[in-house]
């Protein structure tokens, strides 16, 4: 009997970056790194594709132009885009295999739907970096989307691209059934079938939320995972104007094997994408990957 594939995604890039360069975080916390030590990107690249991943996900979640603009860095956005891109290359031709995932992510602001441009203006905004991404990356990730609305201006944009789309939906901290926005999860189904990506996926939520969502994706008929975070919530500090990482608290009940236990449940409901977002480190990669292959899977 032929073994179920499971895609293995790597975990944090942006706080594993500001852990290592020991540098204070910024609203731009991950981006600024790239260009005083890119070696660093590297360096965490490869050693998620030490520990099992499959998939280098490229640290340009937040390297969009209308971010950049908040901090003078508009002009460097080509520059940024290439040293990720080159960043995640290096480590995956390195490693031998794998994928590169185009993190793109939410305009504006994360968990910020209220504030995000409407669909007709996200996908200009989102052409620039859509195109220039997508000529050196095997597939466009669309990140952390917490609206429908949302979710329809990155795809108006991605699926003018001739790559595989996985899109990424962040939901309700403690209600896995409900969108940030606080519309219902299910309501994505009408966009998804308007734009059929290639993979519909739970990310930067309590695993215990994400956990219900993936649930109900699974009802959905798409190819679907889930890559949860490691934070206690999403509180107010965070959602004001240019908040930092540091406004957020990590969880301590969270160990790599507590988080695996929830991988294992995802991939039991169906999910074959799956591993870490926010405070997921390679420490919890790395045993999710020894599970998932104990289990019985096979990590492609």
């Amino acid at each position: 009997m032929e073994k179920k594939q499971i895609t293995l995604l790597d975990g944090s890039i942006g706080q594993e970056l500001v852990k290592r360069s020991g540098d204070r975080p910024t609203p731009l916390w991950s981006t600024v790194v790239m260009i005083d030590k890119p070696n660093l990107v590297t360096e965490v690249h490869s050693d998620y594709f030490n520990v099992g991943a499959t998939v280098a996900t490229t640290n340009t979640y937040p390297v969009l132009y209308d971010r950049l603009k908040r901090e003078g860095l508009e002009n460097d956005r080509f520059k940024l885009w290439k040293i990720a891109l080159d960043s995640a290359i290096e480590a995956r031709d390195k490693h031998g295999y794998g994928l590169v995932a185009a993190s793109i992510g939410p305009l504006i602001a994360s968990y910020r739907p209220d504030i995000c441009p409407p669909a007709e203006e996200a996908e200009i905004l989102y052409k620039e970096i859509i195109d220039e991404l997508s000529i050196r990356s095997d597939v466009l990730l669309i990140e952390t989307m917490c609206s429908i609305d949302q979710a329809d201006g990155a795809l108006r944009a991605a699926k003018k691209v001739a790559k595989p789309i996985w899109i990424a939906f962040s939901v309700d901290d403690f209600d896995g059934s409900k969108l940030r926005s606080g519309e219902s999860l299910s309501g994505i189904s009408a966009v998804l079938e308007k734009y059929n990506p290639d993979a519909v996926l739970i990310n930067c939520s309590r695993p215990e939320a994400v956990s219900q969502s993936v649930d109900i994706v699974a009802q959905l008929g798409f190819k679907f995972g889930a890559y949860a975070n490691g934070f206690t919530k999403i509180n107010s500090q965070f959602l004001k104007e240019s908040p930092t990482v540091d406004a957020l608290e990590q969880r301590k009940d969270l160990s790599p094997r507590d988080y695996t236990k929830f991988v294992l449940n995802w991939i039991d409901s169906g999910a074959t994408i799956v591993g870490g977002c926010c405070e997921v480190g390679p420490a919890h990669i790395k045993v999710a990957a020894e599970e998932i292959s104990s289990a019985g899977y096979q990590i492609v």
